[in-house]
């Protein structure tokens, strides 16, 4: 058996260079002390931030400057903490930066209230007295934007002091489902196995129908047990955020949610009527599967099963490179020329050791490299993987480079474009010049996994959230029975004809955690959706498709998410984005069924 190499035994040039931080943890320590007194200056502005446009920009100015030294000092704490999550050390910079950023939250919580104290109108002034206050023009829009939602300093007040209660849901919650949930054992392989919310996605891709069956039985009716706790758990959560919308003057808690991103409701309800209109693509996809897979009935614990269930061929780091550089190349040299950078300039830390934080990210800011995270064992997956966070890195770095430390810092509702856009470039190569029938099958495979999942599958939960929240706010009492009931109705809907229902899929809706964190789903499916239509138009060499992306890129936080993307040649607003993804997933199975 191969041991788990240690931190130590790792070579250099496959660690990412925190130096370029950092020299050494004793100037972290050095600059922690300095931040440590320097962030008191706050409390010199108290009563009177927004007294004149000076001081006003005086203090936005002196914030940044302190936000980047500690946001610095955040970054190389964190990453030398997921390197080895086992060294005490690391954990010590870790607990000593997050003890310095409390006390500046707490130092800079009257910041906001006091800003809000005047109207929009008297800033406005503010920047015709000092001009240079028009580079927080967008910032300062987007705090003066919540004014209506804002209660007064007494009403704000009480509602932070029951900002922990409102969590008790979510919080409840997850101790059921983490801690408290068991499910018994089923037999694998003639072994008995315990059965796990971890492992469970594992067994309900097992090529023995009978071990797909049992899993599904034993999780859904263990959730059925409990079916009263988690109703009552999931109205809570709901009656929470009907009743915070209500408070702060929303129409409807899904407006409330996606004020934020200054998204229109249109946005998410054409993301389900599109979908609902294209309800064929996913049926022609089942009955392909149910094909591939020889089957006269597939149930629904047999749609995770995977056509194409292995592909051991295996990709060394270098080969990775390679691929990844040359199908990101269509993105001109300047985009690959800056992707090198993450290569020379060790931006990667490559290979698994022990306690080493698992699976894989992006992180950084603007006085540090965007440094990559991975695990990397050679799959096409790790391929994938490694793509997909470049993706981020390259995104961090050009909303840096391009613009000023408070508009650098991009919304999460285009987080995952940048990713996304990279793996599907990635497995469009690949097709294109694979000449392994089964690399090509594979490939095909996941991508057909990843849209199911990500525009259907999502789709339906938001679908289901939505008329949750709708009924809460009409006044209807839910049940677990009319919860479950409605779940049922949908999986009809989304399954159709092709798929056998078998009625305990109704509990489903009890193990997704992502009903508790308030109408996030839709952006999965609107940001491969957008992905897919990048991809389309710079592989079809539409008119400064390349260009526009990039420009994209180096938008950074400057502007409103659907305004960004519009630099891209894309309108959210439109139902052609989730069109285009639609006729993407329809023409990979067509790619599929033929070389099948």
């Amino acid at each position: 058996m191969e041991k788990q190499k240690t931190r130590n035994e790792i070579d250099e040039q496959f660690k990412w260079d925190l130096s370029t931080i950092f020299l050494s943890n004793d100037d972290f320590y050095s600059e922690l002390e300095s931040v440590k007194s320097d962030i008191e200056f706050v409390v010199n502005y108290k009563g009177n931030i927004v007294s004149s446009a000076s001081r006003l920009y005086s203090y936005l100015t002196e914030s940044d400057m302190l936000e980047r030294r500690l946001y610095k000092l955040y970054y190389y704490a964190h990453l030398k903490h997921d390197e080895d999550t086992t060294n005490t050390l690391n954990q010590e910079l870790m607990g000593s930066i997050e003890n310095v950023l409390k006390r500046y939250s707490e130092l800079t919580s009257f910041v906001v209230p006091e800003l809000l104290s005047i109207d929009y109108d008297e800033v406005k002034k503010f920047y015709l007295d000092e001009p240079k206050l028009l580079n927080y023009e967008f910032n300062l829009e987007c705090i003066y934007r919540y004014k209506s939602h804002t209660l007064d300093s007494s009403g704000e007040r009480l509602l932070s002091t029951f900002s922990k209660v409102f969590e008790n849901p979510e919080d409840s919650y997850e101790a059921l489902t983490d801690s408290d949930l068991s499910f018994g054992t089923i037999q694998v392989d003639g072994v008995d196995v315990e059965l796990t919310e971890s492992n469970y996605s594992i067994y309900i891709k097992h090529r023995d129908s009978r071990v797909r069956k049992e899993a599904f039985t034993r999780l859904f009716t263990r959730y059925s047990d409990f079916k009263n706790t988690i109703t009552s758990v999931f109205k809570g959560n709901i009656d929470v955020l009907v009743a915070s919308a209500r408070v702060r003057n929303y129409n409807s808690s899904l407006e409330a949610s996606l004020f934020a991103d200054n998204i229109d409701i249109a946005v998410y309800n054409n993301l389900i009527d599109t979908v609902s209109d294209n309800m064929d693509k996913i049926f022609k996809y089942y009955n392909l599967k149910k094909k591939f897979l020889h089957m006269d009935e597939m149930h629904i614990y047999d749609v995770y099963l995977d056509m194409i269930p292995e592909f051991d061929k295996r990709y060394s780091f270098s080969e990775a490179k390679s691929l990844v550089i040359s199908a990101l190349s269509v993105l001109g040299d300047d985009y690959v020329s800056n992707l090198n950078k993450a290569f020379d300039e060790r931006w990667i830390d490559i290979y698994n050791n022990k306690g080493k934080r698992g699976g894989a990210y992006s992180s950084g800011f603007y006085d540090t490299n965007p440094f990559v995270l991975l695990n990397y064992e050679g799959s096409y997956h790790d391929v994938s993987t490694l793509a997909h966070e470049l993706g981020h890195s390259m995104h961090t770095y050009y909303s840096c480079k391009n613009n000023s430390y408070n508009n650098s810092s991009y919304k999460i509702f285009v987080a995952e474009v940048a990713s996304t856009v990279n793996e599907l470039l990635l497995a469009k190569y690949m097709l294109k010049n694979s000449q392994d029938k089964n690399e090509k099958l594979y490939i095909l495979n996941q991508l057909m996994e990843l849209y199911k999942a990500t525009i259907y599958r999502q789709t339906m939960f938001a679908e289901f959230e939505q008329e949750m929240h709708r009924r809460v706010e009409n006044g209807v009492v839910l049940t677990y029975e009319n919860i479950s009931d409605y779940y049922y109705k949908l999986n009809q809907k989304y399954f159709g004809d092709v798929i056998v229902l078998d009625d305990l899929i109704k509990y489903e809706w009890e193990r997704i955690p992502h009903f508790y964190y308030n109408f996030y789903v839709y952006k999965y499916a609107i940001g491969l959706s957008v992905s897919t239509q990048i991809v389309d138009d710079i592989l079809s060499g539409k008119d400064g498709a390349k260009e526009n992306y990039l420009k994209f890129l180096k938008s950074g936080g400057s502007d409103y998410p659907a305004n960004e993307l519009l630099l891209a040649g894309v309108d959210v607003t439109s139902p052609l984005v989730i069109e285009s993804a639609l006729k993407m997933f329809d023409s990979i199975i067509d790619e599929f069924l033929e070389i099948m």
